[in-house]
């Protein structure tokens, strides 16, 4: 399989890419026009990185989708700022992470290969639920950060040093490397002198990123969900929907909005959809992505109130704490720093 130029302007970190750029030859001292479409366009990939972190908009013209890469990486070098670094390498994972997932399965070996990864196909004859196997060091070494269970050494099928994985879980570990592969690429002390129209946007993107800083600190606090403290009614909910049961819409919002601010991850909520019968996985990304603040609005959406869900027949089995309190994240709260006492 060959990167076309499409595929470059996807995955614009890869070798094939810088290559095309060297190509083409050009040169920073050159976008110098105050309304440059690469410059605009790197401009928009650091500034929605900042805000959100995450890259959604794209340019329809490919060469620039190309081409604003590496300057939106010398930008982000150029603030000097290793939050703006970390929130754009980030971004860029993400991206890339929800452009994977799509792919062909001999694409996605394509961009492991890329990093060096030992990647192989399963043979459709082992008749297991992976795709494909890599190597256990190209394993820990994307695995290093990701806290869910599933994801430690010990909870997975290795078999001759090569660990197992699904395309989805080989997407994501994938999306670990390029986020590393272009924070390592924004650390770099070899800066060219910058003309000034894009002198100023750095400077932008500098204070808008001081604007966001507290906001940005409490997003990315580390957070461990604590099952044992999930409120009756939650607890139930995750229990039918573990176990494939069906939950009605109110139910699939409460529990949605309750994990997404506990802080379980996006992917975790999706693969617990998975359980259902009538699982659409389009569908499914969509809703949870959206009461995340992923998507639209970037609104993150609340459970509602005990009250509410007393009306709908969702408050089930209440103790003690149920009666102390009025919306299921405060029982959360209470009862986590109880167990973690513990």
């Amino acid at each position: 399989m060959v990167f076309t130029k499409n595929d470059l302007a996807k995955y614009p970190f890869l070798k094939e890419a810088a290559n095309y750029v060297k190509r083409i030859g050009i040169d920073i001292k050159d976008l110098t026009e105050p309304e440059n479409p690469v410059i605009t366009r790197a401009e928009s990939r650091l500034h929605e990185a900042i805000l959100f972190a995450t890259i959604t908009s794209q340019s329809r013209k490919e060469d620039i989708e190309i081409l604003s890469f590496p300057i939106a990486v010398l930008m982000a070098a150029a603030t000097k700022d290793s939050l703006i670094k970390r929130r754009y390498a980030l971004a860029e994972a993400k991206r890339a992470y929800n452009l994977m997932r799509k792919e062909p399965k001999e694409k996605l070996m394509k961009i492991a290969e890329n990093f060096r990864w030992k990647i192989e196909q399963v043979s459709l004859n082992e008749k297991l639920p992976y795709e494909f196997m890599i190597h256990f060091t190209d394993y820990l070494r994307n695995t290093n950060g990701l806290r869910e269970k599933k994801w430690k050494l010990v909870n997975r099928l290795l078999e001759n040093g090569r660990v197992y994985l699904t395309k989805n879980e080989a997407a994501r570990l994938l999306a670990e490397e390029i986020r590393r592969h272009v924070e390592d690429r924004t650390n770099t002390k070899d800066l060219p002198d910058l003309p000034e129209n894009i002198t100023k946007k750095v400077e932008a993107l500098k204070n808008l990123a001081l604007s966001r800083k507290e906001k940005i600190k409490l997003e990315e606090i580390p957070r461990e969900v604590v099952i044992d403290a999930f409120p009756p009614c939650i607890k139930v909910l995750y229990e039918m929907l573990s176990s494939g049961r069906h939950l009605s819409h109110i139910g699939r919002f409460t529990l949605t909005s309750f994990l997404v601010n506990i802080g379980m991850p996006t992917e975790s909520i999706i693969d617990l959809f998975r359980n259902l019968s009538d699982f659409n996985e389009r569908l499914t990304r969509y809703q949870v992505e959206h009461i995340a603040g992923e998507r639209g609005s970037r609104t993150r959406y609340t459970p509602p109130k005990c009250e509410t869900l007393k009306t709908h027949g969702v408050c089930q089995n209440p103790d003690e704490l149920c009666e102390r309190v009025r919306h299921p994240l405060a029982y959360y709260g209470k009862k986590s720093r109880k167990v973690r006492k513990k």
